[in-house]
């Protein structure tokens, strides 16, 4: 009799979890490596992409096989302790080229870290990947490249999508709006910017709360929403006070017309610290 309620207890239980399962589907290559024999294997490659007269440093994430492969381009943000090295690794195991990078001034890349320097750099990558020698070396599609980004790097990503023009698709976690920033006293931004710069170089907190304040019509996210109609966007919010701000981008989109917007809000931290599977699946 114990036997059977126990059995009765697990098919409850599998029975629940297939159901979860179904309802939110979890792509194999957040959790199973790729059967190996492809030639070339899977393998890493340093970059050193040039902008402004320097070159910044990054990381190819090649999977296995001839290609050409589609290309996610991932920006961290500020300073960039989380760099989201787990999802480079999930797109690479799904099958795409994983490219991660350093901003000027930014974790041992040269030159002088600045917010405008950050969405030159941006598209200096864009423009290396899609260079014909760049793209062979890399066993990379020119003409299928994504981009993503957290925090500044969503920003970042918001910036380079409503000019580009030709992605893939975009996609935007927990962005920050240095816009906003931009608009509070001046006091408070100093103080914001002073957290964690160790890893930026050439800068003060002083000078990067002054650009952001010069520049703050012009780095503010809402703006940007004319530019993103036919831009295929995912728009990620956790429960770290930026939301609202981001919800407001959205809401221009659909405002202007946008049907390629979708938003989705995770109950995690900026960093989504203990949702980072759901990040991956998402």
């Amino acid at each position: 009799m114990r036997w059977t309620c126990w059995r009765l207890v697990m098919m409850v239980f599998c029975v629940g979890a297939m159901s979860r399962a179904l309802a939110e589907p979890v792509p194999a290559a957040v959790y199973q490596d790729p059967v190996r024999g492809a030639t070339p294997a899977a393998t890493m490659t340093v970059l050193h992409v040039p902008t402004h007269g320097v070159a910044i440093n990054g990381i190819a994430y090649q999977p296995a096989g001839p290609g050409p492969f589609p290309v996610l381009v991932i920006f961290h943000g500020l300073p960039g302790n989380e760099k989201n090295l787990d999802l480079a690794q999930v797109v690479r195991r799904a099958g795409w080229i994983a490219v991660t990078v350093n901003y000027r001034g930014s974790w041992g890349s040269p030159g002088t870290f600045s917010f405008a320097g950050n969405l030159e750099d941006a598209d200096a990558v864009l423009a290396y990947l899609r260079d014909p020698t760049v793209a062979r070396r890399l066993r990379l599609d020119p003409t299928r490249i994504a981009i993503a980004g957290h925090s500044m790097g969503g920003w970042v990503v918001a910036e380079t999508a409503a000019h580009d023009g030709h992605l893939l698709g975009a996609a935007m976690i927990s962005a920050w709006d240095p816009g906003y920033t931009g608009e509070q006293p001046r006091a408070r931004v100093v103080a914001h910017m002073a957290d964690d710069l160790e890893s930026l170089a050439g800068v003060t907190p002083e000078q990067m709360a002054d650009e952001l304040i010069a520049h703050a019509r012009a780095f503010a996210l809402v703006p940007l929403a004319p530019h993103l109609l036919d831009v295929p966007l995912l728009v990620l919010t956790s429960d770290d006070g930026g939301a609202g701000r981001t919800s407001l981008l959205v809401d221009a989109i659909h405002a202007a017309g946008g049907h390629k917007v979708r938003g989705h809000h995770e109950a995690t931290d900026h960093g989504w610290s203990d949702r980072r599977i759901a990040l991956q699946r998402i």
